[in-house]
């Protein structure tokens, strides 16, 4: 039976670009990163923005995520720093030098001290706050820009790695090595999510060449491809109950 979707709530910002949300796991609020070099946070059951605040003058910021165990927001942008802020302050905690070209994403370890930053370096670098935010490893290998990195939640000491080069790469986080490549797509792939359905794990991909692609984890082999979409596809989402998957292209 098909599913009945409906808009909830709509929220507006001006702004050239949002380049990427993320929810707060206890808070009703939605964290937002703009085009413009703003973050805001939406509180989406009073409908208002709750905080808003201007992190570079003059590039995008491509990346913002909650640390809620810290009370703090990590923020990546193209000029190739990361910024940590206290959101209830909005103090800035901390700055590092962390790539030589655009950060594309975050991604917040779920029970580590650890943030995993992807970029057009074609690196991904593990920063451990714990050790005042050390590089604590460098992961090589991708050929071309590192577009997002996905940790995996079942087993955390992993992660995933989509790149514009059309390989998705497993990373081992304690040895720092590779764990296994998949030759994904003939063009370039902006994003990857793990899932579940039934015991069963899975990867889903997003790419340029218009599709994204469902892939068992297990036996490391593409079993669905989902069409449709006339342009890049640029977001992928799995619905964490229901057997949905969003996907997000630009056209």
């Amino acid at each position: 039976m098909a599913q009945s979707l409906k808009f909830e709530k709509e929220f507006v910002q001006t702004s050239e670009r949002v380049k990427s949300v993320d929810l707060h796991p206890t808070k009703p609020w939605i964290l937002a990163a703009l085009h413009s070099g703003n973050v805001c946070v939406w509180d989406y059951q009073l409908q208002k923005i709750e905080k808003s605040f201007k992190v570079t003058e003059s590039v995008p910021v491509r990346s913002a995520k909650f640390i809620e165990r810290e009370n703090w927001i990590v923020v990546g942008a193209d000029d190739g720093l990361i910024r940590i802020y206290n959101y209830d302050t909005l103090e800035m905690i901390k700055q590092i030098e962390a790539h030589t070209d655009f950060i594309r994403n975050l991604a917040v370890h779920p029970t580590l001290p650890y943030v995993l930053s992807a970029s057009d370096d074609k690196l991904i670098k593990l920063w451990d706050w714990e050790k005042g935010w050390i590089c604590s490893k460098v992961f090589e290998g991708h050929e071309h820009y590192v577009m997002q990195v996905a940790f995996n939640p079942n087993d955390l000491s992993t992660f995933a790695s989509a790149s514009l080069d059309g390989t998705l790469k497993i990373w081992n986080v304690d040895s720092g090595s590779l764990d296994f490549t998949l030759e994904a797509h003939p063009k370039g792939i902006n994003c990857v999510q793990y899932f579940t359905c039934g015991d069963k794990p899975f990867l889903i991909s997003g790419s340029d060449d218009h599709t994204a692609k469902i892939w068992d984890y297990e036996t490391k082999g593409c079993v669905q491809t989902l069409e449709g979409h006339t342009h890049n596809v640029t977001a992928v989402s799995a619905h964490p109950e229901l057997p949905v998957i969003s996907t997000c292209s630009e056209d």
